[in-house]
């Protein structure tokens, strides 16, 4: 039994693309996403945009992961409560046969086809130990089958610089300079005034005392909106919060030029933590649809533009103080990457 070499972030957006339409639209009505909502930029934005525009294949395939894991997780919420209960004593580590077993009794019962693919694709986004069942259930379920992704269509995400062609520029600014000597041609000329000279000299007024200066508003650090199963295990209050680390990041999927290469030494920055765990995001030196510049890089000590990626991974730890530490991101930067 062989489970596919698709990235775990694929599997999340395949999900999507095959559930209906009007089901992932009502669940994402359901959501308050106003602007004191507590729900970070790259999650709230995209699925608010996708609450005015309704194209749900455009979401699945240009969505932020983050913001596709999070509508996921509200799918599968529900659903996955029932197949936690048929497969009983099994939930934490369930064999293929007893997974399988369990989603034949959930169909039988009642549960759609929509509800149990939600659950598959989610624990595959979410790496639980079943994942890889789910993966050969998806493949060789004709039911269950998901559909390609297509190619995105746009390369950025929705908080990537946007690139704009230094020919498309160049005229811009040719237009700007243009439209500036037009209207001083176009201003209409005025005669200077008479200055009336006069004989007697006006008394200085008094100098008002200078307004005391007021001292800035402290910046706050905003704050980390965490999924139902991060909440259990990590704290977005922990002190080794904002933090850059040097650590072994797991790869998505299994290299087929290095396939014994199953993680890689990367920084990361820690976004919530407990004693014995961290969550990150990864930082890389290529840019994706998923990654935005990660402005601090120069000053971290890092030898090249970097960019940190919207996907959050789990890291088991023995202690934190086993964690090399390149240095903390302040509320400014941390700001601008929530």
């Amino acid at each position: 039994m062989t489970t596919s070499s698709t990235s775990a972030a694929h599997y999340v957006r395949r999900g999507l693309l095959k559930i209906d339409d009007a089901t992932v639209l009502e669940a994402v009505d359901s959501l308050d996403l106003r602007g004191n909502a507590k729900i970070s930029a790259v999650v709230g934005m995209p699925l608010r945009s996708l609450q005015q525009r309704r194209d749900v294949s455009t979401f699945a395939v240009n969505a932020p992961i983050a913001a596709a894991k999070g509508l996921l997780e509200l799918l599968a919420m529900d659903p996955l409560e029932k197949v936690i209960t048929a497969l009983g004593d099994h939930a934490e580590s369930p064999t293929f046969e007893q997974l399988s077993t369990a989603v034949d009794s959930l169909l039988a019962n009642g549960s759609s086809v929509d509800e149990l693919v939600a659950v598959l694709t989610f624990a595959i986004g979410e790496e639980f130990p079943a994942a890889p069942h789910c993966r050969v259930l998806l493949e060789e379920r004709p039911d269950f089958l998901l559909p390609e992704l297509p190619e995105a269509t746009t390369s950025a995400s929705l908080l990537a610089f946007k690139t704009i062609d230094p020919e498309v520029r160049e005229q811009r600014k040719a237009r700007r300079e243009e439209e500036k000597k037009r209207k001083r041609n176009s201003a209409p000329v005025h005669p200077a005034r008479p200055v009336r000279v006069k004989s007697e000299k006006k008394a200085t007024p008094p100098v008002a005392s200078p307004k005391p200066v007021e001292a800035p508003t402290p910046l706050e650090r905003r704050r980390v909106v965490l999924t139902p199963g991060e909440q259990e295990r990590f704290s977005s209050e922990h002190p080794f919060v904002a933090t850059v680390v040097l650590t072994e990041i797991p790869f998505d999927a299994v290299d087929p030029v290095t396939p014994e290469l199953r993680a890689k030494a990367r920084p990361a920055l820690v976004v919530a933590a407990s004693e014995s765990a961290i969550l990150v995001r990864g930082i890389y030196s290529n840019p994706a649809t998923t990654r935005v510049l990660f402005q601090p890089w120069r000053r971290l000590g890092l030898d090249h533009v970097s960019y940190i990626d919207d996907a959050r991974t789990p890291l088991a730890l023995v202690s934190l103080d086993e964690v090399e530490r390149l240095g903390r991101l302040s509320d400014e930067e941390w700001n601008v990457l929530f």
